[in-house]
């Protein structure tokens, strides 16, 4: 099982754990000091006699490459910010399956659905809920409501009654 920490985190522990070792200091303290294993403690020291520093310090996963280059992504960004409307939709509700067919019109590559949100946070993008509102809806009036009727609705304590409270558990 992978450690956790970044890759930077990791290799900072590992030359830190060199770093005591090199003070002296008993490969199971150190082991006790990083939170690690006495064993990872000494493959790491056995690492560095063999190979050297390169040895222990992190190598970077890329992954796989993006389908789409820099400018593509600029663009999609450009495109989905415009609004779905603007791209030939009949609502500006972007979903991941709207998305794979934009990506899949405008740029020829075909992402599956289930990648795309990890495309789209990496873009800067989050996932929203839709609100529902009523079609029938209207501002004005609720804003009047809100203003007149509601202060006259709403209950509120009798200023002429004092406020008291009492005990709901016995001993106290």
């Amino acid at each position: 099982m992978r450690p956790h920490g970044s890759a930077a985190q990791l290799e900072a522990r590992r030359l830190r754990a060199l770093e005591l070792l090199d003070l002296g200091k008993h490969p199971q303290d150190v082991a006790h000091e990083l939170g690690v294993t006495r064993r990872s403690v000494d493959i790491w020291r056995k690492k560095y006699r063999e190979l050297g520093e390169e040895a222990i310090l992190a190598k970077p996963h890329p992954g796989r490459a993006c389908f789409l280059d820099d400018e593509q992504l600029e663009d999609l960004c450009e495109r989905l910010v415009q609004g779905a409307v603007s791209q030939g939709f009949e609502s500006d509700l972007w979903t991941c399956p709207r998305v794979q067919t934009l990506i899949e019109r405008e740029y020829n590559v075909l992402y599956h659905v289930d990648h795309l949100p990890r495309l789209l946070r990496k873009l800067g993008f989050s996932p929203q809920k839709p609100q529902k509102r009523a079609v029938e809806r209207d501002e004005e009036a609720i804003a009047t409501w809100i203003g007149k009727d509601w202060p006259r609705i709403k209950k509120r304590p009798d200023a002429s009654k004092p406020t008291s409270f009492s005990l709901t558990k016995p001993g106290f």
